[in-house]
């Protein structure tokens, strides 16, 4: 039987630690300066936590921000949890590491993208990724332009 390296999921792994590290980092002493991060997931994972509003009005995925106001962030080894604003309603939300598309701190033109086999799929077919730019959180910055650098496993296949 042959074994290979899996990289992709190794480097999934990592960049996921690194998201863990940084929101750490921000539960323990706050945001720093312009930092702030726009965090798109996946609500059909079966570990992810909102309430049913925001399930049937985001049915596949969402994106938070969490900048201005936030509370109740706390870092677990499979995930985070916290509170955002969603039209001056505070709402709890748990959010696996497992259930994170991308993760972007505009403040210093940083992103990450988690590709799976669905997007591979639709790249080929030159179809849009799915979504937009619903940002439904108080803190959305609608007009600011994003220009991160995003990282892609793509990049490192032959």
């Amino acid at each position: 039987m042959s074994r290979t390296i899996e990289y992709g999921n190794l480097m999934h792994g990592a960049m996921r630690g690194l998201i863990r590290t940084v929101l750490s980092d921000v539960a323990a002493n706050d945001l720093p300066g312009a930092h702030h991060f726009f965090i798109t997931f996946d609500t059909t994972h079966p570990d992810a936590r909102l309430a049913d509003w925001l399930r049937s009005r985001y049915p596949d995925e969402m994106t938070v921000v969490i900048q201005n106001w936030f509370d109740g962030l706390e870092v677990s080894e499979d995930g985070f949890a916290i509170t955002l604003n969603f039209g001056d309603a505070p709402e709890p939300l748990y959010i696996p590491f497992d259930a994170i598309r991308t993760f972007v701190d505009p403040s210093v033109e940083f992103g990450l993208r988690f590709e799976s086999h669905e997007d591979e799929d639709e790249d080929e077919d030159d179809t849009p990724p799915p979504g937009g730019d619903d940002h439904p959180s108080e803190d959305t910055a609608e007009d600011e332009e994003h220009d991160a650098e995003v990282v892609s496993l793509d990049s490192f296949r032959k």
